[in-house]
């Protein structure tokens, strides 16, 4: 008398990788071509980084591809966008070290808090009250303007707990008027050549540019069409802007509605802000060799622009036409804020500490 055999058991691990595997190639063929496309000259010279091309890319594949194919993705594509992002942005401490502080002076440190906080308090200040945005949406374009474009929104995402349309349309509006800083800060410079009132030495029109421009490849392009001392310090600048991306996040998350009970709450603790921290202080030590650090930097864009790909297909077109001119209006209001604010803060601040 034959018995039959028991069927085999999945094993979990690989049941779940069979789930996982097609979004996360999915992102990382995209994050692949955001990348080769981004080391293009035309592109790069207009500040348009892997993560931006990425996501560009993704919200192409996003709205071109069928349905059905898209749900068979859903799974990788969600660990993409949350997982795969706060690893993400731990990495991107790397590329930071405590000792960047002292290249741009307390002058610099204090312009780019004071110009953190007055855009983040002006988007929510005009944003929610003046135009009726939703809170998320302005409180993520305020975040992407104020602190470093779009790595700044999607990390703020589980800390602000948006949905994918509203971390889209606020990368969006970094994109585009980021692109837009690359072109004007140049002609900034040349004006004040002739004249107009704003930083008109290399070194300080650097300063101006990393603290008040979007996105840090943004930065390089805009400082770079100017002179190499004005990149240099923009890059500083800028770096120590990034810097305060985790105490920022703590904060939000610390100020942030509670409502739920105790569970919500510490759900809402981003910890990998503090893991940030500790990867910039590890950096700061040179507690990993070189070569390390810099594959490890490679990586990490990797990470993020597979995040980056991930937004985009999870975003549909109809949310961006949903979200109307209003989120379009105040990044403009920011951008303005930026320029014309930025340069007074720059003006004044050095010259009050001096």
């Amino acid at each position: 008398m034959s018995t039959a055999l028991p069927s085999p058991v999945p094993f979990p691990p690989l049941t779940a990788l069979r789930r996982l595997a097609p979004g996360l190639l999915a992102c990382a063929l995209l994050a692949v071509a955001g990348s080769q496309l981004a080391s293009v000259d035309l592109l790069a010279r207009h500040g348009l980084s892997a993560l931006t091309l990425a996501l560009m890319l993704g919200m192409l594949a996003g709205n071109l591809l069928p349905a059905p194919v898209l749900a068979h993705c859903g799974p990788g594509i969600g660990l993409a966008k949350q997982r795969i992002l706060r690893l993400g942005v731990v990495l991107y401490g790397l590329r930071l070290t405590v000792q960047d502080i002292g290249h741009v002076g307390w002058a610099g440190v204090l312009v780019d808090a004071a110009m953190v906080c007055s855009t983040f308090a002006l988007a929510c200040g005009l944003g929610i009250r003046w135009l009726g945005l939703d809170r998320k949406t302005a409180m993520l374009i305020g975040i992407g303007s104020s602190i470093c474009g779009a790595a700044a929104v999607v990390a703020a995402e589980p800390v602000v707990k948006a949905r994918a349309e509203q971390v889209t349309v606020a990368v969006a509006t970094v994109v585009v008027f980021g692109t837009l800083a690359t072109f004007l800060y140049p002609l900034l410079f040349a004006a004040a050549a002739h004249g107009w009132p704003l930083p008109a030495q290399g070194r300080s029109f650097g300063l101006y540019v990393g603290s008040t421009v979007h996105e840090v490849a943004q930065v390089i392009a805009a400082a770079r069409a100017v002179s190499p001392e004005a990149a240099d310090t923009a890059v500083i600048a800028k770096m120590v802007r990034v810097m305060m991306l985790a105490p920022f996040l703590l904060a939000l998350s610390a100020l942030g509605p509670r409502g739920g009970g105790a569970a919500r709450t510490r759900t809402s603790v981003p910890w990998f802000a503090f893991a940030f921290i500790g990867v910039v202080l590890l950096n700061s030590l040179h507690g990993l060799p070189a070569p390390w650090a810099a594959r490890l930097v490679e990586l990490d864009t990797g990470l993020l622009a597979m995040a980056m790909a991930a937004l985009g297909l999870a975003t549909q077109v109809r949310m961006m036409r949903e979200a109307g001119s209003r989120p379009l209006l105040l990044a403009a209001l920011l951008f303005a804020w930026l320029v014309v604010g930025g340069a007074a803060l720059n003006a004044w601040l050095p010259a009050l500490l001096a």
